[in-house]
């Protein structure tokens, strides 16, 4: 096969996603397998389909794909034009303003629509850099970049490392060396990308933090993405303030910052594949336009949401009950993590938690880590992420996701973790789940492989 099909850059055999295979091999399930693992990995909005099914079940029209009452199927059907529905663009353009509390308006002429967020942050690498060419990124980030923005393009990234000393905020000494990192390996250096709010630290980024990044992307004469697919996740103070609030009145950056965005975590839609780039320049709107031909979202799914987003007042009845919803579940989280004696970075945003546990580690290393890690993903029968998978350089933090699961089910994860934590956690003798001696690829996932993880 040819190299770049069978390359290692995609990330798969990343603790993050070799976690995912051995749920898949042994998932719970209250009545027929009541000692599975129970998916903890996996940052789904499940907490609001009620809502959503309701809307569904009151509009029976467009779910016939029918629009005043004569049937919509035969021009959905047929080819559509690669610019997506007008109508739904729209709708969406309004609804990503509506997630901002209208403090900004977005263009929809400007919107490029994309099989979800992977692709568009794939597309806008493929835009504005060329193989061999660096984007820096904040850590700990989300482990899919490595594939979406490394495998097929080519793109590097380079680190910017940021610390728990200061709860994980950017600094602008983390990003300076981060591009003199760069700058050491040669590479060009086009752009940042950001993801705010954060994934995985669940924290939505302050307007200094912002500040700092306009100022070097500025300076620099190179670009900004701002992933902000979990923006209307942000259930505490301080709120949510997209870029795109940041740079108002900025003519000279419009050009030069771009925003991701996709329906996956906000609406809990990640299997309607629904993203979009929304970009002001107009080389980077052309070149997507043409690019998003490999990747469509589909009309008859267009149409649907065009219908569900135009309707103004479930559309803001959602964001805030859905915000009410996320915070009750983030609050009962952290109550049960507080009562196994475990912490969490304080946060405000997201669909998981930033857990620390480097007081259960044997020591402070990565090796201690995934050995922490295994017996939770193995023995006590939970998958959650690794911080070494997001490239976190401090070992003892994971990722653990609380809105993809049934209130009960999240309370049975707590009971196993309290259990587990109570338990003399230095024997082998804790066998909650009997699972079976660890597979070979947990075996390699010795020590000595941490250097290629980080």
């Amino acid at each position: 096969m040819v190299r770049k099909a069978t390359c290692n850059s995609h990330g798969q055999d990343s603790s993050y996603f070799l976690g995912w295979q051995e749920y898949e091999k042994n998932p719970y399930d209250p009545l027929t397998n009541p000692l599975g693992i129970i998916q903890m990995g996996l940052a789904e909005n499940q907490l609001s389909f009620d809502l959503l099914e309701s809307w569904l079940a009151s509009h029976q029209e467009a779910v016939a794909l029918k629009k005043d009452g004569e049937f919509m199927f035969r021009e959905l059907a047929l080819f559509q034009d690669y610019h997506g529905l007008p109508a739904f663009k729209t709708a969406l353009a309004e609804f990503m303003s509506e997630m901002r509390r209208n403090k900004v308006e977005f263009n929809p002429e400007n919107l490029v629509l994309t099989a979800g967020a992977t692709s568009a942050n794939e597309t806008l690498m493929f835009c504005l850099a060329d193989p061999g060419d660096a984007f820096l990124l904040p850590t700990p980030y989300y482990p899919g970049f490595d594939r979406d923005i490394k495998w097929r393009t080519g793109v590097e990234i380079v680190p910017i490392h940021c610390s728990s000393t200061n709860g994980f905020k950017i600094t602008k000494q983390a990003v300076e060396e981060a591009y003199r990192n760069a700058k050491k390996r040669n590479l060009k250096v086009k752009g940042v990308l950001i993801t705010n709010p954060s994934n995985p630290l669940g924290t939505a980024m302050t307007r200094d933090e912002l500040a700092i990044l306009i100022n070097f992307i500025t300076a620099k004469n190179i670009h900004l993405i701002s992933d902000e697919i979990y923006s209307g996740t942000v259930f505490g103070s301080p709120g949510f303030i997209s870029v795109k609030e940041v740079i108002k009145g900025r003519d000279d950056l419009t050009n030069k910052v771009h925003i991701v965005y996709s329906l996956s975590k906000d609406l809990g839609l990640p299997g309607f594949r629904v993203g979009a780039i929304y970009s002001e320049n107009d080389v980077v709107v052309a070149a997507a336009t043409k690019m998003s031909s490999f990747g469509l979202i589909s009309s008859h799914t267009q149409y649907l949401l065009s219908v569900m987003l135009s309707d103004k007042d479930f559309a803001k009845k959602y964001i805030v009950e859905n915000k009410r919803r996320l915070e009750q579940r983030h609050r009962l989280f952290v109550s049960g993590l507080e009562t196994a004696g475990i912490s969490c970075l304080n946060s405000n945003a997201g669909l998981f938690c930033w857990v620390d546990m480097r007081h259960l580690l044997k020591s402070n290393t990565f090796g201690a880590e995934m050995e922490l890690w295994k017996k939770i993903l193995l023995k006590v029968g939970l998958n959650i992420s690794p911080g070494a998978s997001c490239h976190c350089q401090e070992p003892g933090f994971f990722r653990v996701c609380f809105a993809n699961m049934s209130e009960g089910t999240l309370n049975l994860a707590l009971q196993r973790l309290k259990s587990f934590v109570d338990s003399d956690s230095e024997s082998n003798n804790y066998n909650h789940c009997r699972l079976p001696s660890l597979p070979k690829w947990v075996l390699r996932l010795s020590p000595s492989d941490r250097k290629s993880e980080r």
